[in-house]
């Protein structure tokens, strides 16, 4: 018999059997149960960080980040990935990867390597290239992108919003521009993100 709460879903990868021990709540039986555990718990965190101008560039922001969104949820939220999923560096690379990342980013604010937008699409990319959780990865970086663009004085990326009826779609016009971006391609993903 499988575990109902380890099947992947429309919205979400599974998880493993080392993710599925540090789950929180005792009632979270149901992969939906998991996703709107996660959603109230993300819900929380967006207040949070949004009441006031935060250190997006910082690894210490980015890991408390991802430990708010999950912290109700996840015994491992916050914390690095020890082990290699099917994407995203290998977990010694990732402190160096992310390191090196936003000491980019901050260069190309400082010296208006490119326009805002694109900034944060490159951002967003090699955040979700890294992986650095091991779970919520895209959440994270599309929350963490959506910070650095009000930074900015940019309105928050649209995330394929005019396709959310359904969802498998977007989800999957995500992936495949996703995809595009790991070959050097972000003109995809350029769109997607404000459509």
């Amino acid at each position: 018999m499988t575990d109902p709460l380890m099947e992947e879903d429309d919205a979400s990868p599974p998880i493993t059997p080392e993710e599925r021990e540090g789950v929180i709540p005792s009632y979270i039986t149901l992969r939906a149960e998991l996703n709107e555990a996660e959603q109230a718990n993300i819900f929380q965190a967006q207040e949070w960080a949004f009441k006031k101008k935060r250190d997006i560039l910082s690894e210490k922001f980015l890991t408390d980040l991802h430990k708010r969104m999950f912290k109700d949820v996840w015994k491992w939220a916050g914390v690095f990935r020890r082990t290699g999923p099917n994407i995203g560096v290998d977990p010694y690379r990732i402190g160096m990867d992310l390191h090196q990342l936003l000491g980019d980013v901050q260069f190309w604010i400082d010296n208006a390597t490119y326009e805002p937008d694109e900034i944060a699409t490159r951002f967003h990319h090699r955040l979700v290239q890294i992986h650095p959780f091991p779970n919520g990865n895209g959440r994270h970086s599309r929350l963490a992108t959506d910070l650095l663009l009000v930074a900015m004085n940019r309105a928050a990326f649209t995330w394929g919003s005019a396709n959310l009826v359904d969802a498998s779609e977007t989800r999957k016009e995500y992936g495949d521009a996703l995809r595009e971006a790991d070959n050097h391609d972000i003109t995809r993903l350029s769109k997607f993100v404000r459509s």
